[in-house]
């Protein structure tokens, strides 16, 4: 089967082409994802994208599955992977009213699923107050907050604790090789240009200026879906047979074997995640 897997950073299989606008690995295809997907019509059996959509703007994310549907042979799977909208809202509620029912042991998880539900869309630096909450060395809630986001949190809570293991520095070449040399131009231009702003307009303005660049980075959030929205906006775009399944279900056959929504373990890898599947027609 030819497969696609749409904006994979970092989390991709060789079996797939794989795809994204900065290349991690000799396996990823660097590509601006914002002028559409660089292949024929009808040249994929499935296509696959996780934790992309909601970092586009509604009508960004309708293009992008317009030229899913496009590349999709007809028969083959699309696979939508956002976080869950619904799930947040619901649990917000559920712990809002533990909360004010006078529930102390709710009020930490009250204030994770209150971050978990906005920080992503407003926050001004890389990790916002969702990573300094899980790097707070007097955190109170760590079950509760790897019960929600997953192997992310654990990831996080080795970095608190200083037992994850660092990384080997990679030489200049090495980085300019993983990131382009456009990347890297563009970086300096970036400095450049905040140092400026900052000397004609002052440090507010360059605080600013900075705070634009880092919005339009991609950790944003610019949209949230639920089953309904998504379900639609699928539907809207030609596909059928539109419905919600499990982390270890689908359509794609031996799906799980490629670990994109699955860990080793067999547990799911992105626990706030809200998983759908369609068909090309």
């Amino acid at each position: 089967m030819n497969l696609l897997n749409i904006g994979c950073g970092g989390h991709f299989h060789e079996s797939w082409t794989n795809i994204d606008l900065v290349s991690t690995s000799p396996h990823v295809r660097a590509y601006d994802l914002r002028k559409g997907l660089p292949y024929p019509d009808n040249s994929f059996d499935a296509v696959y994208t996780s934790h992309v959509l909601e970092h586009l703007s509604p009508e960004t994310a309708k293009i992008s599955l317009k030229e899913q549907f496009r590349v999709l042979k007809r028969g083959g799977t699309v696979r939508v992977v956002v976080p869950d909208l619904e799930d947040k809202a619901r649990e917000y509620v559920a712990m809002l009213d533990k909360a004010t029912q006078g529930d102390k042991s709710a009020e930490a998880n009250y204030d994770w699923i209150t971050l978990e539900l906005l920080d992503q869309m407003v926050r001004t630096k890389v990790g916002g107050l969702m990573g300094a909450y899980i790097l707070n060395p007097s955190l109170t809630n760590p079950d509760y907050v790897i019960q929600r986001i997953g192997d992310e949190a654990e990831d996080w809570l080795q970095v608190a604790k200083g037992t994850m293991p660092e990384k080997p520095r990679q030489s200049l070449l090495a980085r300019v090789r993983a990131k382009g040399v456009g990347a890297i131009v563009q970086k300096v231009r970036e400095k450049l240009a905040a140092l400026s702003v900052g000397i004609i307009a002052g440090s507010s303005a360059k605080s600013a200026f900075e705070e634009g660049l880092f919005r339009a980075s991609g950790e944003i959030h610019l949209w949230m879906y639920d089953k309904f929205s998504l379900g639609r906006l699928l539907t809207e775009q030609g596909f059928t047979e539109v419905r919600v399944c499990k982390f270890d279900e689908s359509r794609i056959p031996d799906f799980t074997t490629y670990l994109l929504d699955n860990t080793p373990k067999g547990t799911i890898r992105k626990a706030d995640s809200l998983f759908m599947e369609a068909v090309k027609p």
